[in-house]
């Protein structure tokens, strides 16, 4: 089966996929991270 270009304009997807969940998952390691080392700092000059 052939699609033309209307029907390719009308073709919705995307999918969640393994690739995508992985980059969030480092983004939010990534922010948990940068937060620990900003809390040691502040700890650090605190005392």
């Amino acid at each position: 089966m052939k699609l033309n270009d209307n029907d390719l304009i009308l073709v919705a997807g995307g999918a969640i996929n393994g690739t995508l969940i992985n980059a969030f998952a480092r983004l939010l390691d990534l922010a948990i991270n940068i937060g620990k080392m900003i809390g040691s700092s502040i700890r650090r000059l605190i005392n």
